[in-house]
């Protein structure tokens, strides 16, 4: 684990009012990890509940002790088993709720179905139903981290503090890369370029985007409100009315913008899932010179055979994620993939939003493209 704790927060980290209960939502025992690690910063015992599954696969939440007038804190890391968790998380917040706690804050350090907050043809908005869920059960505020698209917040009808993982991967690159100075910083895709700008920024380096990779499932996907009426007879549309058609997309050949012959190159972006379009990357950065390859992210879900193929790629570096994300099995599987600790930021703002404190010490120096 990689994380160093400012003086200031040191000093502060286990000053916390009475009243503060900090509940894990998970039934699963991996699942855990973060919320001992963020109890023992906050010097707190870990609230007593039982979550567990009935033989016929219903969620079963039993609160061993008062939340009566008292702030609760539900710490919630995504499992495989993604829709489970959720009813978990649910269930408990609504058993606090009808419990009479003061206020219930989820602590959500991946928020579920984010890469489904855009209309798709004839789907729908999950992320926007989740939120609703959420604040339906009686969840009162939420801290969560790098949301997929910043928008998110807004189908939240309660406070949401999107907490940033970058100071943390920017440390890690400053520590653990000892030539950092000779890398330049990669967005696989111009839809992470705003992210791959600011860590170069930051670091004072230059910044290379690739441009002309195959489709993937979040850039290029026909949305179906597009789509030209289907004509029936000629006479079902006006004789006066032409619709202009709108000229398809055609993706050029692969194009690397920027310069990275020579270079270390550190592929930036806010989710690991399906690590195809990262091996494909890597591959092309690897033909036009990078002799260091180093893959960062704040969710390393890590989904599937994403461990062998990592293993097996031309990543000859390291990936690196956060703890928002239980991915120990993973790191068994595939010894490239290293991780950085962010219990100290989650328990700092459990702390402040618990004692009443401003939040904005958490966001400082982040722009709106942050």
């Amino acid at each position: 684990m990689f994380c160093v704790a400012p003086p200031e927060l040191e000093t502060k980290m286990n000053i916390t009012k009475g009243g503060l209960v900090l509940f894990s939502a998970n039934s699963n025992s991996s699942c855990m990890e973060l919320s001992k690690k963020i109890a023992e910063r906050l010097g707190v015992e870990m609230g007593k509940v039982q979550v567990y599954q009935e033989p016929n696969r219903e969620t079963r939440v039993q609160i061993q002790e008062s939340v009566r007038g008292k702030d609760v804190f539900i710490i919630q890391t995504i499992s495989k088993d993604v829709n489970t968790t959720i009813m978990e998380l649910l269930i408990m917040v609504y058993a606090c709720k009808t419990s009479c706690a003061k206020s219930i804050i989820g602590v959500i350090p991946y928020f579920p179905y984010s890469k489904q907050c855009k209309m798709r043809k004839r789907g729908s908005i999950v992320s926007k139903l989740l939120a609703s869920m959420m604040c339906k059960a009686g969840l009162t505020h939420l801290i969560t981290m790098d949301l997929h698209q910043k928008e998110i917040q807004g189908f939240f009808n309660i406070p949401v503090d999107n907490l940033r993982a970058s100071p943390f991967l920017l440390q890690y690159i400053q520590e653990e890369i000892p030539d950092y100075r000779n890398a330049v910083i990669v967005a696989k895709s111009p839809a992470s370029a705003k992210r791959a700008q600011s860590f170069a920024e930051r670091l004072r380096l230059g910044i290379a985007v690739i441009h002309g990779e195959a489709q993937d499932a979040e850039s290029d996907l026909v949305d179906g409100r597009h789509s030209p009426p289907m004509v029936r007879s000629v006479a079902a549309i006006h004789p006066s009315l032409e619709i202009p058609m709108l000229i398809p997309k055609e993706k050029p050949p692969i194009t690397v913008v920027g310069d990275v012959g020579g270079r270390i190159a550190i592929i930036v972006d806010d989710i690991i899932d399906d690590v195809d379009s990262f091996l494909a990357a890597a591959e092309t950065l690897k033909e036009r010179g990078a002799y260091k390859i180093f893959v960062m992210a704040t969710h390393g879900l890590l989904s599937s055979d994403a461990p062998r193929l990592i293993e097996e790629s031309a990543i000859d570096e390291v990936v690196v994620v956060t703890n928002t994300i239980p991915h120990e099995i993973q790191k068994l599987q595939c010894p490239k993939i290293k991780t950085v600790d962010i219990s100290m930021i989650l328990s700092e703002a459990i702390r402040r939003i618990h004692n009443g404190e401003s939040m904005s010490y958490l966001f400082r120096n982040i722009g709106l493209d942050d």
